[in-house]
Formats: structure tokens, sequence, C-alpha cells
């Protein structure tokens, strides 16, 4: 692969991050009392976290090819931290804005230093080092699937473009290539370019017409081209990593333990993300002590979020992911590359905002592409199973049934019955993860469920799995996940 091409490819990876990157504080800001400035800074603030993690993960993590950005998962913590009584006191939108993110800011710190000591002293090792293909299975498909809400029901706020924007990248990245007959595969490796620039440019064409000038309030936002505010809003230059932007953070001890939770369900979401990345990246699976080293990773840049004033935590991206399986390009380089035009566009914000003000609906498009990769990357394991094996019918139906259907209860509960407080957050947080409550279901039946024999451990995928669970078992581990600068002394592998 030569150097534009791994320009033009990180630049996708880059484009895709924005989706959660410009989502999440366009939801949170102006309920925190912010405007388009606070929302242009806090943003960048984000990007510049992505980047940097990325450049740490890709380095010193897994070493796999995976992205790291914003978790949606801390949405429920955060907005019980927004609507506290004690912010309902300020007055001034500025004044309640800069309180509010110090307090998000400080259960941010307090979350990504659990989430960090989960990995780096190795008790998410310990718990992982018990999976089976089995288990994993459901774990790394309801990554995908869990993230539907993302997909369709987004791209159905403004389906004019987004649906379109969904058509031309299904036949740009499926059906070009066979009907063009290129030399090289080019259509389905830069499909998300051809894709996002038509999709922009109709809505664009759509937005100068007037096609939306009397259209509600919600409309407009979703799939007006100039209604985003940061282009005007952003700085030109900005320093997004200047510690304590608002303000010394505040803790509190219930809204931390939150927020802990939502990093527990990081845990599950990101380790799903792995697995699914070593799967179209072409390495062995991802050993557990690889994996708790990760996400100990993923703590450090939710850390790093609470000290640079941004407005969530964070995880590995799952749409990422399965960008790498589109264009077959898992390569370390490509991803750095994404990091560093992360970092570019989070200090000169007025070009970052340009690409930023692309219509959620379009990102929504594309991710529904991308979590179904994700989604079949988790079916894959079953190849490793006995499918015909009841027990295997049984912990996979169950699973999925639960993981579908838990979390739609209490997703229920939460919006006609919530109560704030700490422990109903802790609460909803967890069981409203798809990922969190089918990989928890699986496990727990996988492990309980009869492994002595060695029929049932040939259902489940053992034999074949085993030889990965311990990094020094396979010879080629060191060639995917083998620390630079002779570091592996600093994480023996157990």
């Amino acid at each position: 692969m030569h150097a534009g091409e791994s320009l033009v490819l990180g630049f996708q990876h880059y484009i895709l991050t924005l989706g959660m990157t410009v989502l999440i504080p366009t939801v949170l800001v102006p309920e925190m009392g912010g405007g388009d400035a606070e929302k242009a800074k806090v943003i960048q603030s984000l990007l510049f976290v992505s980047g940097a993690s990325t450049f740490l993960q890709t380095w010193l993590g897994t070493r796999l090819p995976t992205v790291v950005v914003g978790s949606y998962s801390y949405i429920i913590p955060i907005m019980s931290i927004v609507h506290a009584k004690r912010f309902s006191k300020y007055t001034d939108p500025y004044e309640r804005f800069t309180h509010t993110i110090r307090g998000i800011n400080g259960a941010l710190i307090a979350s990504g230093g659990f989430h960090a000591v989960i990995g780096f002293l190795g008790l998410w090792r310990g718990a992982v080092r018990f999976l089976s293909p089995l288990s994993v299975v459901p774990y790394v498909t309801f990554t995908g699937i869990g993230l539907y809400h993302l997909g369709f029901p987004m791209l159905a706020k403004c389906v004019e473009v987004g649906l379109p924007a969904l058509v031309v990248m299904v036949f740009i990245s499926q059906y070009l290539n066979p009907i063009m007959s290129p030399e090289r595969p080019i259509y389905d490796r830069f499909a998300v370019l051809f894709s996002t620039a038509i999709a922009w440019l109709f809505a664009q064409i759509l937005t100068s017409t007037g096609v939306y000038n009397h259209k509600s309030e919600s409309t407009q936002n979703s799939c007006r081209t100039d209604r985003a505010g940061l282009i005007t809003a952003s700085p030109w230059i900005y320093l997004p990593f200047i510690p304590f932007e608002w303000g010394i953070p505040t803790f509190n001890f219930g809204e931390a333990l939150a927020m802990i939770a939502a990093s527990f369900v990081s845990l599950f979401e990101c380790t799903g993300t792995f697995y699914a990345a070593a799967r179209y990246a072409g390495g062995t699976p991802v050993p557990p002590q690889v994996i708790s080293r990760g996400t100990g990773w993923v703590g450090v840049a939710t850390f790093l979020s609470g000290t640079i004033g941004s407005v969530t935590g964070c995880t590995a991206s799952v749409e990422n992911a399965g960008l790498m399986a589109l264009t077959r390009a898992g390569s370390r380089r490509v991803i750095r590359i994404s990091a560093g035009f992360m970092i570019f566009f989070s200090v000169f914000g007025k070009f970052g905002a340009i690409f930023a003000s692309i219509p959620l609906p379009i990102i929504a498009a594309l991710n529904c592409v991308f979590f179904g990769y994700v989604t079949s990357a988790g079916l894959d394991f079953l190849q490793f199973c006995n499918i015909n094996s009841f027990r295997t019918k049984f912990v996979m139906g169950f699973s999925f049934f639960l993981g579908i259907s838990i979390p739609q209860y209490f997703k229920e509960y939460y919006h006609v019955k919530h109560q704030q407080g700490w422990f109903n957050d802790v609460i909803s947080v967890i069981f409203m993860s798809h990922t969190t409550v089918a990989a928890l279901v699986a496990f727990v039946l996988d492990i309980t469920l009869s492994r002595d024999d060695d029929e049932a451990r040939k259902d489940c995928g053992l034999p074949w799995w085993e030889k990965f669970s311990v990094y020094s078992e396979d010879h080629r581990n060191d060639e995917f996940y083998k620390l630079p600068w002779k570091l592996n002394v600093f994480f023996p592998a157990r």
C-alpha cells in the first residue's frame, strides 16, 4: 500500500469518527447551557482525546488497528449530572455550563481511573480467559447490533438525505467494482469518501434551494448543512490539550459510581470491538493479556477526557472496525494517519468544522453498513462451535433473546418512570446495554453448563480456542501484539 492510498484511507477513518464525536456534544452541550462556541470547543477536545488515545492504543495497547472514540454508553449518568439540582441554581447559561462540565469531568476522572486499574492490573484478563468461541459469538455480535439506534433511526431523522446516502453507499461498495471491473478494487475501498461527498452535495442542494425553509426545527437541524453552527463558532486555532479548560473538576460520590458503571459497560464494548478488529485484520484471537492492557489504555483515554474538559468517556470504535472490513486494510499506519488528522483538525478548528458539519443522517447511513460488518464478525466464531448441539442452540438463542429483551424493558422503564439517583443510573446503564447483557448471559451459561467431557468442550470450540488463551502458546501473537522497545517485560505472558 503506497503512501497516498494510506493517506486517503486514514482520512476515511477520520470522517467516520466525526459521527460520535459530533453527536454526543450536540446532544449534551445545549442541555448544559452551552452555545455553539462551547460545543465547538468540546468537540475539538473530544477529537484530540480520540487522536492521542488512538496513537497510544496502536503503539502500547492492543496494537490492533482500532480507533478510540467517545462512548454513547456514558449518556445516562452524564444526563443525570446535567439535571442535578445543585446546578439548577445557576441562572446564567454559561455559568451553569462551566459548573456542569466540571462535575462531569470529575466523574470521568474517577471512572477512567477505575477502567485503567481493571485493565492494567490484569483483572479483566482474569475474566476474559474463561471465554470460548460460543460465548464470544453473542459478545461480538451484539457489539454491532446493540448500536442499532445509531443506524436507521438516526438516518430516518432526515430520510430524504439519509436513505439516498445508504443506497449510494451499498451500490458503490458492493456493486460498482463488478460493473466497472477496474484493475484495482478502488470503489469499495474508497466508498466512504464517494458516498459522503455525493450525499453531502445532495443535502447542500436541498438546503440552498430552500426545501427546508418552512420545515420544523428538528428537521432543519438534522437535514440542513448550515445548522451545525460549528464553522462560525470554531476558533481558527485552539489548544484542546490544556488541562482543566473549564476549571477544576468537582467530585460527587454517587455520580462517580454511576459513571463507573458506564465504564464497566465500555469494558464490554471495547473488548467486543477488539475481537472484531483482530478478525478483520487477520490476527490471531486476541489473548486475554492483550485485551486487558488495551482496556487499560481506554481507561487512560477516559481519564484524559475528564482532564482536558471533554464530556464523555471513551471506547473502541465499532464503526471503524467495520470500515476496516470493507477496505480490507488492517494497517496500523492507516489508523495512525487517521489519528494525525484528528489531532490536526482538533487544533485548527475552522478546517475541522467544515467536515464536522456533515449532517448526522449521512454518517448514520454509513453506520448501517459498518455495524453490520461487526455483527457478522461475531457470527464468524460459530464455525468453531458445534451448531448442531442443543447446548449450543440454547446458549445462543437465550443470550440473543435476553440481549434484546432486557435492554428493551429497561429503556421503556427509563423513559417512562425514570427517577434520578445514582443507584437507578447504575442499574439502567448496565441493563440498557445490549452488549453487556448478551455477553454476561452467554458467559454465565457457557461456564456453568458442563465443560467436563470432550464432547461438551468441542461444542463450544475450546480445543481450537485454548491455544490462544495464553500469549506464549502461539508464536504468531508476537507478530501482532508484541510491544515496542521491549516493553513486553512489563506485561508478562500469562
